[in-house]
């Protein structure tokens, strides 16, 4: 082949081959499914039913004992607090409302342990949780080994239960 023609051979084909590179379709992320699963039709990641977040605040427990509680995230059906001591983070608490999802729900309806009369599940080796009103999970969860499960059990006791399963 000519010098000539190569010169104009070799660029020609170079760029074509990144046009088709270009149009090939990219493979599926991680999040494509997901993503696919809550934005279908009829699909909602959240109840309309849910209660808001704003509404949970007030059956957490208060700070107290060298213990600094911080509320952390609030959204629909959904409230977080931060234990902290010392100034690190050792425990977060929260309030799910199952109605998103029912089946969070579950573990609790077969469970025969109880702490201050609710329903109550392990979860893992650092989460402690109770079903409140056939509904409500509160749970509190470890963030460092010195927050025990006796710690967890203590916590989800200074919760306003009893409140919250007035709560509709």
């Amino acid at each position: 082949m000519p010098v000539a023609s190569q010169k104009i051979f070799i660029p020609a084909v170079l760029s074509l081959a990144l046009v088709v590179g270009a149009c090939a379709p990219e493979p599926p992320s991680r999040y494509d499914q997901v993503q696919k699963e809550t934005t279908q039709k009829g699909s909602s990641a959240v109840s309309k039913e849910a209660v808001n977040g704003s509404q949970f605040n007030k059956f957490f427990p208060k700070s107290a004992n060298g213990y600094s509680v911080v509320p952390s995230q609030e959204k629909k059906g959904f409230a977080e607090h931060k234990v902290n001591r010392g100034g690190k983070n050792v425990a977060v608490l929260s309030i799910n409302d199952t109605i998103s999802n029912p089946s969070a729900a579950d573990k609790y309806r077969q469970s025969t342990t109880k702490i201050a009369g609710y329903p109550a599940a392990q979860q893992g080796q650092t989460g402690t949780g109770v079903l409140v009103g056939d509904r409500f999970q509160v749970k509190a969860q470890s963030r460092d080994s010195s927050f025990t499960e006796q710690d967890r059990i203590a916590w989800i006791q200074k919760f306003d239960l009893n409140g919250l399963s007035k709560l509709k």
